[in-house]
């Protein structure tokens, strides 16, 4: 068809399908008309081949047809804008090749990076100085081009009249992990967007870890050498002609009505939470409990936007502590690929930026751009972190808003920004001294700081202790494996439980009943009471309210995996269980025999604080005696009277002289800091 055959069949065909849209588009001021595919390929076949094989000049066709219609005066130019084109359309970012130069297709990825919105012209008016002329030239490269003669004949330096500007962005897409194959490195293309895909309420929609479909024209953008030449290589650009937000939620599966039937007759079968169970990292013998939190973390709580503008969050974290040969890294393996939406990051290879988000230097633009880390990108799903202690402090406190808030606040360069990072975490990481200590608090053991390991709601130790059957079983079920693959399938297939998760994501939202509430509330009360005050009459703060918040997020996951919306008493003790268990196994202080929430957020036990009380007591009393230099036989002896051990009382005078309070002027002897 010719340009005039175009512009008539998309009149008669605006006319006849999308008038009163064209009409609403007017009425509420927005500057496009979005055009359905099929509609077009139903009405005129010819007109939809057209578009797919020459699509700018028939998009233009399209928009020139609009400028035919009885429109107010003052509405300017109206884009048109195409969707759900044809399954052959789609084409994953690394299959991209130049065969695909100039085609109308589309792409869905993540946005991983965005500029800043920027004008650039189109077109600008000059005027002859030799005649008055005007001349108009089209901005089409990307340098500012002049007209070099006059119809006059005249050559000279020409008046620049004005110019016409369109506001621009660039995004860099990454393919969505989901769609790659094994351990494929994800590609990104880079896309132009303009006019009204940038405006504000669009620009939300692509902000970095976003999922996004992107329709466009396919184009290649020369890449100019460092001597001022020009390459032999190109680069690839996408145009955009459209841009929609995927759904990001788990309602990336798509669950067709026989799946939910299936779900369905599944969550009424007996002991389903032990199938699940059982189905997580089945080649792992053993670690029962952590694989129960496991798969309570994939179901997740509930995340509350309570009406004072605070929320709490749904997702659960998870933290392994252990000796080094356990499975750790099997079992985080194993969730990063059974998690609809994951992202798997390891130690030393992982840096804050990578983490959470950078700002970089965007080369087409000239501008600042956002980059998203793992964290963001993993939105609405999981992040695995392995050897989380190997990842250098300073970047390890660019994790404390993301696990408690779930926000990443970023101020650099000319960039403020607020990143969303509902994800819940799993993080793997071996003791300093290599192997586990069950005496030594967890905190002084890891190379963490407190206020991060605070904020994960159960924390496992997983110990490697010699014991004759269970070796003899792990070593059957090891080397069993490597000949019987019987024993890598679950009672529940990866695929089941992926769509088994995403259902109950979308569809529940559970709900404490009354007996739950006082289940949790009768277990808070009591273990927060339960510890007596020592001897110096600190007592010990066995829970606090994170882990009450921790127990309800437990206890509503636990609901949805009986695909329920009220949290049972049944579902309340399973959530009590597991946290005294963790408790019990890493905030048990041994001294006192009660549980010591300190030793797991601050590495001192109650019990330690008292004692470091009481030798400093002694040691300002003894210096009211007129003792400055107070000699260390002395402080152990006066100790010794009130029944701290001699070990005990060295711990305390380290832990004093690390915070600043005493110092040692001459070997020996201990001088108190004025």
């Amino acid at each position: 068809m010719d340009v005039n055959d175009q512009i008539g069949a998309f009149k008669e065909f605006i006319d006849a399908h999308y008038k009163i849209n064209l009409y609403e588009v007017i009425q509420l001021g927005r500057n496009s008309l979005v055009i359905s595919f099929p509609d077009i390929v139903s009405y005129n076949p010819e007109l939809a081949d057209d578009l797919l094989d020459s699509p700018e000049d028939t998009a233009r066709s399209a928009e020139l047809s609009l400028e035919q219609f009885d429109l107010p005066a003052e509405t300017k130019g109206i884009a048109v804008r195409f969707t759900n084109l044809p399954e052959t359309q789609r084409v994953r970012i690394s299959d991209i090749r130049s065969v695909h130069l100039g085609s109308f297709l589309y792409v869905e990825g993540i946005v991983r990076q965005a500029s800043d919105v920027r004008p650039q012209v189109t077109s600008a008016k000059f005027e002859c100085a030799g005649c008055g002329n005007t001349i108009s030239i089209l901005q089409i490269d990307q340098k500012f081009k002049e007209p070099s003669r006059c119809t006059c004949g005249w050559r000279g330096k020409f008046r620049l009249l004005s110019k016409d500007l369109i506001d621009v962005q660039h995004l860099k897409i990454e393919e969505s992990p989901e769609s790659l194959y094994g351990g494929e490195q994800p590609k990104r293309l880079s896309v132009f967007l303009k006019e009204d895909l940038v405006e504000p309420k669009m620009e939300r929609k692509t902000t970095p870890g976003a999922k996004v479909r992107i329709y466009g024209i396919v184009k290649e953008v020369p890449i100019q050498l460092k001597t001022g030449v020009q390459s032999v290589r190109y680069d690839l650009v996408l145009e955009a002609n459209n841009i929609e937000p995927v759904q990001e939620d788990y309602s990336d599966i798509v669950l067709t009505n026989e799946d939910e039937q299936q779900i369905l007759n599944f969550s009424r079968t007996p002991g389903i939470f032990e199938k699940f169970v059982s189905s997580i990292a089945p080649s792992i013998y053993g670690h029962d409990r952590i694989k129960e939190a496991l798969v309570l973390q994939l179901f997740g709580g509930v995340r509350r936007e309570k009406p004072d503008g605070t929320v709490g969050r749904g997702d659960l974290h998870v933290l392994l502590v252990g000796d080094p040969g356990s499975g750790k890294s099997q079992l985080l393996q194993f969730i990063s690929k059974a998690a609809p939406k994951a992202r798997f990051v390891s130690g030393k290879g992982a840096s804050g930026a990578g983490l959470t988000a950078s700002v970089v230097k965007d080369e087409f633009l000239k501008g600042w751009s956002l980059e998203a880390g793992a964290l963001v990108l993993a939105n609405k799903g999981l992040c695995a972190i392995d050897e989380l202690d190997k990842i250098d402090k300073e970047d390890t406190a660019a994790l404390h808003s993301a696990m408690e808030q779930q926000i990443i606040p970023i101020s650099k360069a000319n960039i403020q920004a607020t990143l969303t990072s509902q994800t819940s975490l799993l993080a793997a990481a071996n003791p300093k001294l290599g192997r586990f200590d069950p005496y030594t608090p967890i905190a002084s053991q890891i190379d963490l700081p407190s206020t991060l390991i605070n904020r994960f709601d159960l924390i496992f130790p997983v110990r490697d202790i010699p014991n004759k059957d269970k070796d003899e079983k792990i070593a059957l079920h090891v080397l069993e494996s490597s000949h019987n693959e019987e024993i890598y399938r679950g009672e529940v297939s990866v695929n089941f439980l992926r769509k088994y998760i995403a259902y109950a994501k979308q569809k529940l939202k559970p709900k404490l009943t009354k007996i739950a509430i006082h289940e949790i509330k009768d277990f808070y009360v009591q273990l927060r009471n339960s510890g007596k005050s020592d001897d110096e009459g600190i007592k010990p703060i066995p829970i606090s309210a994170r882990q009450l918040e921790g127990l309800v997020r437990l206890a509503e996951a636990s609901a949805k995996v009986r695909l329920d919306n009220e949290v049972s008493k049944e579902d309340a003790r399973r959530a009590i269980e597991l946290l005294r268990y963790c408790l019990m196994q890493v905030g048990f202080d041994p001294e006192t025999g009660q549980i010591d929430i300190d030793r797991i957020s601050t590495g001192i036990s109650a019990s330690t604080r008292g004692k470091i009380i009481a030798v400093k007591e002694i040691i300002i009393d003894l210096e009211r005696k007129g003792l400055k230099d107070i000699p260390l036989e002395e402080i152990i002896t006066q100790a010794a009277s009130r029944g701290i051990e001699e070990g005990k009382v060295e711990e305390a005078i380290d832990q004093l002289k690390k915070s600043g309070d005493i110092f040692e002027p001459k070997r020996g002897y201990i001088s108190r800091v004025n």
